[in-house]
């Protein structure tokens, strides 16, 4: 069976914007992650509840940030 992962309310990406820089977040569905250019962050998508705690973000790399 293939896995299905929750989806997050469109409605809810319009109006999240990254904790520390307050911009606007880019949706990553693939790595369920919610991508914060200014901040060089993605924070999690956890069975579809955004997880928009700095401690709970990972850091991006040079790489992830050049292909945004």
């Amino acid at each position: 069976m293939p896995e299905t992962r929750p989806s997050v309310d469109p409605r809810l990406l319009e109006i999240l914007v990254c904790p520390l820089t307050k911009e606007m977040l880019r949706y990553d569905a693939e790595r369920q992650e919610l991508i914060s250019e200014k901040a060089r962050l993605a924070y999690p998508i956890r069975d579809g509840i955004p997880i928009m705690l700095v401690e709970e973000a990972r850091s991006l790399d040079e790489s992830e940030h050049k292909r945004a």
